[in-house]
Order: structure tokens, then sequence, then C-alpha cells
């Protein structure tokens, strides 16, 4: 059985463009013996490689019945995600070893510091669409930008890439002042030209957010703060209810109040037919928003995607957590499958779609294109094989290539088997913009919302779960066909 550390017979796949410096990397180390390139793409080939050119890399399997490699080396433009995966399942198929070598181009764009995180992009199967803050310089530059939520996943995102259309301040917003040290932290050491301020509060508190909000006087509010593990907040209602939606109406308040521009909503597709109490709250807090009378200056907007790959205690940390511990990795159901986005791609559609002025007498609903939803048991393969290790379902492993076992645990509280972007009463209209759509939606009556939050909020005040959960459900009759438990606490 051959050791997969070390390889004897190595096979690069790369572009004919890009080829040279992983063939003269590889053969100065004199670490293996190359027995030829196999090219990706459809340029022609150079005529300076040091190596024969034995092949393209579809057709790994005939030239490893020719040539016996037990490794192949790629470098393949994150941008071909779709030839990656190729080469991975063809790898896999044939028992042999698969390393990955970034490409130089990945390596200068991407914000992320070597030996940093895991690259996302290739495991959702489909190409990354690019951000380019000149589409957005008239929406940023030279304007007050405040994020609710700055420290998390998304809002920490959205400040690094509004940094980069120049804005006149970057006012940072969230509760967590661990969180919030850190992004104002990089932000100071990445975009030192920008005016960064940190501003520690909690958005639930509406007085003293109006307060903030008439001081700071921003003109783009970009509100990501929320309470977001769906099963965390089945044991948690009033929480849920107290950040997500009385948290947002404040936020709204306020940012009408101090006369912003422009106000966008972070949501969730968890928030069409919810049947979490975290989906529930979210789509109160869009029902509340929709509500908002659309008078001049602010326009109000919310931007609704799927799950966002990498981001804090979702899937991706916690099989990287898993592989670290030696697994196994764990999948809740076999048939679940979810929308997926990396993070700087979510981020960028969210800043592009609060550029988009529509004449509409409510708020606008955005829907991101996430593509095709992704079968989380196959995520699960791909983030394995990106590992360099071969997933499997059993205890046995025969292969010489490293493995980790795959296990199912069962679906959590509130969680569904497959997600939805939108409402069978939404209407899909295009933007102009590629990758995001718009929802013609029917929005409750003002007075309606508006007593239907204050009645929420009431109740979380007192804090008694079933009677919170209860009226909840009065206003999100989908609850009622989720199997659930009794929450623990409020």
């Amino acid at each position: 059985m051959t050791d997969p550390s070390t390889p004897r017979r190595v096979l690069i796949v790369a572009p004919s463009e890009t080829a040279r410096w992983v063939i003269d990397s590889l053969l100065a180390s004199g670490c293996a013996e190359v027995v030829g390139l196999a090219l990706v793409g459809a340029g022609p080939p150079r005529a300076d490689h040091a190596l024969p050119l034995v092949g393209s890399a579809n057709e790994l399997p005939s030239l490893h019945k020719r040539l016996g490699f037990d490794t192949v080396l790629a470098s393949v433009p994150r941008a071909m995600s779709v030839v990656m995966a190729q080469v991975q399942a063809d790898c896999e198929d044939l028992g042999v070893a698969l390393r990955v070598l970034p490409t130089m181009q990945d390596v200068l764009a991407s914000s992320t510091p070597i030996g940093g995180a895991l690259d996302t992009a290739p495991l959702i199967g489909r190409p990354v669409r690019p951000f380019n803050p000149r589409d957005v310089s008239h929406l940023i530059e030279d304007k007050r930008i405040l994020i609710t939520g700055a420290g998390g996943s998304i809002g920490s995102e959205l400040a690094r890439l509004c940094a980069l259309a120049m804005p006149r301040q970057l006012i940072l917003m969230d509760r967590s002042e661990n969180a919030l040290f850190e992004i104002e932290r990089e932000l100071a050491r990445r975009s030192s030209h920008t005016s960064t301020l940190a501003v520690l509060h909690d958005v639930v508190d509406a007085g003293a957010t109006r307060s903030r909000f008439e001081k700071l006087k921003p003109d783009v509010v970009f509100h990501a703060a929320a309470h977001k593990h769906v099963p965390m907040m089945e044991d948690h209602p009033a929480a849920a209810v107290r950040n997500n939606i009385i948290g947002t109406r404040s936020v709204a308040d306020a940012a009408r109040g101090a006369g912003a521009e422009r106000f966008v909503m972070i949501s969730t597709d968890k928030a069409v037919n919810p049947t979490s109490i975290m989906g529930a709250t979210k789509y109160l807090a869009e029902q509340y928003i929709q509500s908002v009378p659309q008078a001049s200056p602010t326009r109000f907007a919310i931007v609704r995607f799927g799950n966002v790959i990498g981001s804090a205690c979702s899937v991706l940390p916690i099989w990287q957590h898993q592989l670290a511990d030696g697994g196994p990795i764990t999948i809740t159901h076999p048939e679940m499958t979810r929308y997926f986005m990396t993070i700087p791609e979510a981020a960028s559609l969210v800043i592009r779609a609060a550029d988009i002025q529509d004449d509409a007498s409510a708020a606008d609903v955005f829907v991101l294109d996430m593509g095709e939803p992704v079968r989380i048991v196959d995520l699960a393969e791909r983030f394995v094989r990106s590992q360099g290790l071969k997933p499997r379902w059993d205890d046995n492993s025969d292969s010489s290539i490293p493995s980790i076992r795959l296990t199912l645990t069962g679906i959590r509280p509130g969680e569904k088997i497959h997600e939805q972007l939108a409402h069978n009463h939404e209407l899909l209209a295009p933007t102009s913009v590629p990758g995001i759509l718009r929802y013609d939606v029917l929005p409750d009556p003002p007075m309606e919302a508006a007593s239907m939050v204050e009645e929420l909020a009431s109740a979380a005040r007192v804090g008694e779960a079933s009677s919170l959960l209860g009226l909840v459900t009065r206003h999100v009759p989908t609850l009622t066909k989720n199997n659930r438990k009794k929450a623990s606490a409020a």
C-alpha cells in the first residue's frame, strides 16, 4: 500500500498559462518524480513548459492507466470550481491522493491571510460573483454608513467591503465587546484611510438607539444584528423576539427619525413559511419593515438569502472542529438541502441591493440568486475531499487515501428538510443587478403590523415562554406544522 504522505509519481493539473511556476517549484524541490502536465481549459499549450504535455484534466482515468501516478497536484483557478470538483471525484475513484495548490491570482485576490480559513468558494459548486467597489461608489462614497451586528460574519464583511468604497465614516455597532474590538482593529490595520467609529450598543434599547442615530446621522443603515441559531432559539423564544423583532423596529424607527437615506434589513430564507422560532421572528420583522411608509427621505429594503458558508457557528466551522478531533463528520438528514453563498458574495450583493432604486409603495424585498440548493451530504463529501481525505460511511477503510467517517445524527429542533426563498404569493421580478431578484409582496396594513410588534414586545418583557410561543404561532400559523418541543427558557 502506498503511503500518501510520500508521493512517488506526481501528475500536475493546471492551466497552460499558470503551470510554469508550479512545475518549476516542484522540480526544484526534488521531492517526487513528476510524470507530466495535464492541462485545464482550452488555451493553447505553451512551449516553455519543462514537462511533457500528457493530456487534459478530463482524461485522468486514461492518464492514470498509462502513467501510473499516485498523486495529483492541482492548481486550478477558483472560478473553475466545476472542473476542480471533477478532478476531486476522479482522484477518489482512482485511489490516488489529491494535493491542491492555490493559483497566484487567487492568493493575491483573497482577503484570507496565509494559514487562515478554508477556501469556501469551491465547496458551493458554482462560480462566485465578484465585487467592484466602483459599482456602489455613489451609494457609499463620502457617506456615513452604519452597520448593526458589525462584529458578526455578514456585518464584518459588509464593513470590509464598504471601506473599499471610501465612505466618509464607517460606524460599527454591536453589543459584543470582543467582536466589535476585532473588526475595529482589523479595519484600522487594513483600511486606515477610512474614518471608523466603534459603538458598543444593544439595538433592542429603542430610546438609546434613537439618541445614537440622531447624534451619528447615518446616511445608509445595514441592519445585520440578529439571533440566527435555529435550535438555540427554540429554547429562547423571548430572546429571539426581542433581538429579531423589537431590535429591528428600534433600528428602523431610529433610521427614519434620523433622516437616513437608505435602510436595509438582512433577512433569511428561514423566514419563508417558517417552522422555527428564529424563522418566525425574522418573518415578523419583515412584516414590520413592509408596514413602514416609504416616505422621503428613507427608503426601506429587505434582502433575503440562505445559508452563508463558513459563517460563525455554521456547518463548516463545526465540520472543521470535528475533523481536527478525528471525526466523525455529522450530517442531520440524508435528504437535507440548503442554499449557499460565500460570505463575501452575500455581503457584496447586499450592498448592491441597497443601491437599487424602485418606486414601490412598500419596502423592496430582494432575494439573492443562490443557484440550486446543495445537498448537505454532497457538501460534506466535498469538504472532506478538499482536505485530501476520502469520505466513508462505515468504520472500514480499505483505501490508500486517508479517510474520515460521516454519520447521520437526525434533524434538529426547528429545522426543515428544504428551505424556500419566496412565499407562494410573491412574484419574481428581475433587477438591474445580476444575482439579485426582487419580489412583489402584499404587506400587512401599517397599524396591524405596529400593534402586532407591540403585543409581542409586551409578552417578551414578561418572558413566559409558552404564552409567547402561542402568540407568535397565532401570527405565523406554519409554526404549528413543526413538531415543537416545549421551550425550556425564555
